[in-house]
């Protein structure tokens, strides 16, 4: 019941109004004749109509004594006055079209005989008399049922808002209020309506209460098509931003949730990667998508910090924004990278990962990962031994496969260049999480769209809802349309171990300002110390793609200092040559012998002439010697990736063509030298010892 500001009044579920009676001895606007006026008016109507329908019998007989064709034409006219009625009936209860057919049939009858015998003839006085209050008190029985009994005894108390919304035979069941949020089971009409009827009502249930859209959602029972939850959030608790502190678990295990922000009821916003085979839970790939300005990148940071705070899991990070945002935390990083050729190496590591990681998982009988796997293994149970004891293994840490901004790899790579990493990698205790602006099947495979089974949607064109989110959690009431850029942050996540309720609701990461860029710095730096390391077995599938393009994790100096162990060795060199003089003559001159004889004079030594090509060509023998140096150069760099366009520079300076590096490079394939990949014209190295 709410109170009319202006009046005084009260109004009821049912729309009556009253006045409130003074507790002084009268009522608050009026007298005690006005109070029980209005109270009356909703009892008037029945016997208004039991008068009218005595007046019009009285009327049809000085009209139509004794008429037949009267007779015929009331009885029609009372036949089809029922049947309208009924038909009109049809968008009520059951109860109350039944009763409306009941009492027109009742009142046109009694009207058909008293026209044509007359008000007072036989029975049809008392009739009237009788059965025409009785009518009356039972309509007046029903606004009682209807004002008092349902709205305090647990039935349908929603004051005709579901009528207003086209669901008028729905029923209500008794609401679950929590702080901030109000759950009420619903009953549809059966074979009449559908959960899809609800989802298709939410926008008009939102605007009755005076609500955003997000924040009226419908969970459907999976068991039942005609009946869910409808759940009512009435304010927005994210519309404060909550900065980044600090990981939520430093030191904790990657098993433990992700702890991202906080939903709009209050609630913990967390997710998990791996799977839990006690709990039920798979594990799971994740895709972090919305539009410029969503704050995809914060959201991103939140993830990854968490990540970065666990003692079980290295990640690998492919940023083609050169770790724009990321940089304070890359000295964690187990292996990160940039876009191009870099990217393209790290998709053949990953690729190359899962198959010796789901083999040691087998031989230590492991199905899936979990936390114990991390561990040396010195439990009988999990031996690789045939002999039935303790192996003591190294363990192997969960591994996280990033690639951030991956339009830009997609677009180099093609559209399925996941496709494999995401159908296989979840049994070798790999995620991969890809991040994006628009995952359209433009861009992103059907194949690996459908393997990723976890999204954070942020923000984006409400026509892009459908690449992010399921159908069916669209249908429950998630747009994250409605947000575009302007709610930085507001996201809706879909992800094992989360109750599918949850779906629909909207969460808020934490942001990330310029104050947490230390906080970043000193968690990159325990990762370092603390951290988990690559496993013998996946560092050496991947230095068998990668070679010295995988360095692993970065080490510490004494001042805890974050430096790469290669940059360190060169360092010290350099303090070691400088030490002693270093070497007088340049490293290209180092080698020659300064009493051997000069070579004599070659074939094309000479000035070119013109119209002939310049400078002397290399022997085949000389050219294919120098052909095999380059691509050791090249693996010596980390550039595993090579294509004829890589030896461009070296073409000119060898006077050589690129369709002769175009065989060259076919001919390394065959001498197992290079593999080739997924973009056309492009070979991945083959390191010189897996070749051996």
């Amino acid at each position: 019941m709410a109170r009319d500001r202006n009046t005084g009044a009260s109004h009821y579920p049912d729309g009556m109004t009253g006045y409130v009676m003074d507790p002084h001895g009268g009522p608050e606007n009026g007298s005690v004749r006005a109070y029980l006026l209005h109270r009356a008016k909703p009892h008037i109507p029945p016997w208004l109509g039991w008068a009218a329908t005595g007046l019009v019998g009285a009327l049809g007989h000085w009209r139509w004594p004794d008429s037949a064709a009267a007779g015929v034409g009331l009885t029609l006219a009372s036949v089809a006055l029922t049947g309208v009625t009924w038909a009109a009936g049809k968008s009520t209860t059951k109860q109350r079209r039944l009763h409306s057919a009941v009492t027109v049939a009742c009142g046109s009858a009694w009207v058909t005989a008293a026209c044509l015998a007359g008000p007072t003839a036989g029975p049809v006085d008392d009739l009237y008399l009788m059965g025409g209050p009785a009518v009356a008190l039972s309509w007046n029985v029903r606004v009682v049922l209807r004002n008092n009994i349902e709205g305090t005894a647990g039935g349908s108390s929603d004051g005709g808002l579901l009528e207003k919304v086209g669901l008028a035979r729905a029923q209500i069941g008794a609401a679950k209020v929590e702080p901030n949020r109000v759950t009420a089971p619903l009953a549809l009409e059966p074979g009449e309506q559908t959960n899809d009827d609800v989802a298709k009502a939410l926008a008009r249930i939102a605007s009755a209460l005076d609500l955003p859209k997000s924040a009226v959602r419908y969970s459907p029972d999976p068991d039942s098509e005609r009946r869910g939850d409808l759940v009512i959030v009435p304010e927005d608790m994210l519309s404060e931003v909550v900065e980044w502190e600090g990981p939520s678990n430093l030191g904790g295990s990657i098993a433990d949730p992700l702890n991202l922000g906080r939903y709009d009821d209050g609630a913990d916003l967390l997710i998990w990667l791996p799977g839990d085979p006690d709990a039920g839970r798979n594990s799971t790939h994740l895709l972090i998508a919305g539009g410029t300005g969503s704050g995809k990148g914060d959201t991103a940071l939140n993830v990854l910090t968490e990540i970065l705070s666990r003692t079980d899991v290295v990640v690998w990070f492919s940023d083609p924004k050169a770790f724009q945002d990321f940089a304070p935390l890359r000295a964690g990083l187990d292996w990160g990278v940039e876009g191009g050729t870099p990217t393209e190496v790290m998709v053949a590591g990953v690729e190359a990962a899962i198959p010796a990681r789901t083999r040691w998982l087998g031989a230590h009988g492991y199905r899936q990962w979990v936390p114990e796997a991390a561990q040396t293994q010195n439990d009988p149970a999990h031996s690789c031994r045939g002999d039935g004891r303790a192996c003591g293994c190294e363990g192997m840490p969960f591994l996280v496969a990033w690639f951030e901004e991956a339009a830009n790899t997609l677009r180099a790579l093609g559209d399925d260049a996941f496709t494999g990493i995401a159908q296989e990698a979840r049994s070798a205790g790999i995620s991969l999480v890809v991040s994006l602006q628009r995952p359209s099947y433009d861009q992103m495979s059907t194949s690996t769209r459908a393997s990723l089974p976890s999204v954070i949607a942020l923000g984006c064109d409400p026509r892009d809802e459908g690449f992010s989110l399921p159908e069916t959690v669209i249908d429950a009431g998630a747009h994250p349309g409605a947000w575009g850029n302007r709610r930085p942050g507001y996201c809706y996540v879909v992800s094992p171990g989360i109750d599918e309720s949850r779906y629909p609701s909207p969460g808020r990461t934490r942001r990330f300002t310029i104050r947490a860029v230390p906080v970043m710095e000193r968690l990159a730096a325990w990762a370092q110390a603390n951290g988990a390391h690559a496993d013998p077995v996946t560092a050496g599938a991947v230095s068998g793609v990668a070679g010295r393009a995988y360095t692993g994790r970065t080490t510490t100096d004494d001042n805890d200092e974050a430096q790469p162990a290669v940059a360190l060795r060169a360092v010290r060199e350099e303090d070691d040559e400088m030490e002693h003089g270093g070497l007088l003559v340049d490293p290209e001159d180092a080698y020659i012998d300064p009493e051997q004889e000069l070579p004599g004079s070659e074939e094309g030594d000479d000035a070119p002439i013109f119209g002939q090509d310049t400078g002397r060509k290399p022997t085949p023998e000389e050219a294919r010697r120098l052909f095999a140096d380059a691509l050791a150069e090249f693996e010596a760099e980390g550039r595993m990736v090579v294509g004829p366009r890589d030896f461009k520079d070296w073409c000119e300076r060898h006077n050589l063509s690129r369709p002769w590096v175009s065989g060259q490079l076919k001919e390394a394939y065959l001498e197992g030298r290079l593999e080739p990949t997924n973009a056309t014209g492009r070979w991945r190295i083959v390191p010189a010892l897996t070749a051996a």
